[in-house]
This record gives C-alpha cells, sequence and structure tokens, in this order.
C-alpha cells in the first residue's frame, strides 16, 4: 500500500467526525466542497509534491499526519475561495497576486524567505502565492459586497480623518526661572532660532530639550499640548509651571504633515487588510452554504481547518520576511 494511503487508514482511528456536513464518504474522496472534490490521490500528489523540499520533508517529519491535515486544509480552503470568487464574480490575476508578494516583501531576498516559509511552515512557494490570492479574493469580494471601499476617493478620505494626528512638531522647550527670563529667551528664539542650542545648553536641566527636535501629538506633553497646538510655525509662548521648575518657554519651529502621497501605502494596506477581515464573512457564508464534507479518516473540520482537535491557520509572508531578515541580520 502507498505510503500516503497507508497514512489515510491510519486516521481512521484518531480523527474525530464532528464538523461534516451531510454523508458523502466516498473513500477516494477526501473532501467535498459543493459541487467540487479534493480526491485521496490529488492530495497524495499534492503533499508528495511538498515533500519533495527536503526542508518541508524535514518539518513534516515531526507529524506526518498533521501534515496530511495541513495540506488539505489548504486544498479546501483553496476551492472554497474559487466559489467564493464565482459567487461575487470578482477576479485575481497572476500579475495582481505577484504585485501584492513584492508588497509584502518589503525588499527583502524572496528565496530567503520562501526557504524561512518552507522550513518552519512546511508550504512552498505555490501555497504563498495561493494565500496571497486567497486574502485578495477576500478583499474584492467584501468591496463587491459593499462590505468594503478600496478606491483613491476612499483613501483620501480616510487620509482627511488622520491627518490632523500625524502632524509633527519641531519643538523646543526651555525651562527658566521667573516670567521676566522666559519673555527674554522667547525674543531670542524667535529673533534667531539657529541660538536655541546655546539658550538650552544655558537653562540645562531635566525639563529642557538640547536640541529642537521632532515630536508627534501623541509625544507631547498633556499640560503643553493646547499653547503648542495654538503656535503657528517659528513662534512660541510661555507656561508657569511651577512643578517643572519655574516657566516653561516652547518653540515651534515648524510643523509638517505627512502628504497623502507619502502614506498612501500605508492608507492602502490598511484598508486592504480591514476589507480581507470583512471578507471573512463572506468565506464563512458560503462555507456554510456548501455542502462541505471532509472524510472522516482524515480529521474534523473547524472553522475551514482540517484539525485533529485544534489547529491553525498556516501563517505566511510577514512573519517569515520578518524572522529571514533577522537570520541574515546575525
Amino acid at each position: 500500500m502507498p505510503r500516503r494511503r497507508l497514512l489515510a487508514v491510519l486516521l481512521v482511528g484518531v480523527a474525530g467526525v464532528g464538523g461534516l456536513a451531510g454523508c458523502r464518504t466516498s473513500p477516494d474522496v477526501a473532501a467535498y466542497v459543493g459541487e467540487e472534490q479534493v480526491t485521496v490521490a490529488e492530495l497524495d500528489e499534492a503533499v508528495d509534491t511538498r515533500l519533495a523540499d527536503p526542508a518541508i520533508a524535514a518539518y513534516a517529519a515531526a507529524d506526518e499526519v498533521g501534515y496530511m491535515r495541513q495540506v488539505l486544509s489548504l486544498q479546501v480552503g483553496g476551492e472554497l475561495h474559487e466559489e467564493v470568487a464565482r459567487r461575487w464574480d470578482v477576479e485575481v490575476s497572476d500579475a495582481d497576486v505577484r504585485e501584492r508578494i513584492t508588497e509584502l516583501l518589503g525588499g527583502a531576498d524572496p528565496e530567503a524567505v520562501f526557504a524561512q516559509v518552507a522550513q518552519q511552515q512546511g508550504v512552498n512557494e505555490a501555497d504563498v502565492v495561493q494565500n496571497v490570492r486567497q486574502q485578495m479574493i477576500r478583499e474584492r469580494a467584501a468591496v463587491a459586497a459593499g462590505l468594503a471601499e478600496l478606491s483613491e476617493a476612499a483613501l483620501r478620505e480616510r487620509y482627511e480623518e488622520v491627518r490632523a494626528g500625524l502632524a509633527q512638531v519641531e519643538l523646543g522647550l526651555v525651562t527658566v526661572p521667573d516670567q521676566a527670563t522666559a519673555d527674554a529667551v522667547l525674543a531670542q528664539l524667535t529673533a534667531d532660532p539657529a541660538g536655541y542650542p546655546a539658550l538650552a545648553a544655558r537653562y540645562a536641566g531635566p525639563n529642557t530639550l538640547p536640541q529642537i527636535e521632532p515630536r508627534a501629538p501623541a509625544d507631547l506633553p498633556d499640560v503643553l499640548a493646547a499653547p503648542i497646538a495654538a503656535t503657528p510655525a517659528g513662534q512660541g509662548f510661555t507656561l508657569a509651571l511651577p512643578e517643572a521648575g519655574g516657566v516653561v518657554v516652547g518653540f515651534v519651529r515648524d510643523v509638517s504633515v505627512p502628504t497623502f502621497e507619502e502614506l498612501r501605502p500605508q492608507l492602502a494596506a490598511a484598508a486592504a487588510a480591514e476589507a480581507a477581515e470583512a471578507g471573512i464573512a463572506l468565506v464563512t457564508e458560503v462555507r456554510e452554504d456548501l455542502d462541505l464534507v471532509v472524510n472522516p479518516r482524515f480529521g474534523v473540520l473547524e472553522a475551514g481547518q482540517v484539525v485533529a482537535a485544534d489547529g491553525g491557520v498556516v501563517q505566511l509572508l510577514e512573519d517569515a520576511r520578518e524572522e529571514a531578515a533577522g537570520v541574515a541580520g546575525d
């Protein structure tokens, strides 16, 4: 008996039958996804193809039965997402997927990342491509269903909502003993901002910044947030703060806000992630609507994953990229 088939037979004694719908359990079929099937032969071939990679083989050796379930989960997920794409009339091209993968890699060496994924998660490049395709199907299905918006206009609207909180203030703070000194220091700074380091050195202390430095709104002292926000670039203010040791002289050299173009990649990534999250509901809806049956020899279907008792979704590019970068830096 072929080794893959032997493993499938051995699964009979350890797999439960929860999560089944209907009673289609042909011994030659590993899973039914609506009208589609994942045959045992297809599962065997998919497992063997991956095990041809020594790194994946080493990963799978620790739990060959669990690895077979992992591959079956990928196959079931692929069929399920194809049905989602059909129902919501969305299409994700190979070029779309490759472009997204390039973005996710963020300049990391693809070979190093794929090698890391194979070693630590037992998936090959084709699995990565499929995972990214499924994420993009969820995104686009969510847009088609009116659950998300990824248009340029929507990104600009999102930018306007967050831009006020993104302003960077180039701020100097000098704490002096009294109001007269504060007025004199502020006049000097307004006339000659370049002289700030010398003035700060004259009144050095725990509540004086030695240099003018950029600060985000969230990093501003609460007691100074209002006067800083009210002060235009090139101007300053004074505020008596006995708890700080005297009078604080604040000087705002400049205020800058990232442009839409600078933030567009982050805005688009955040919107896409939210759309993919919204798309999970559509995947769940389709899964519950389909006659989705896993052969009990292979395990239990839980939240779209074939598991023995409890299992998890395979994590792909981003964690592997970070780990690969860490290894390269050692």
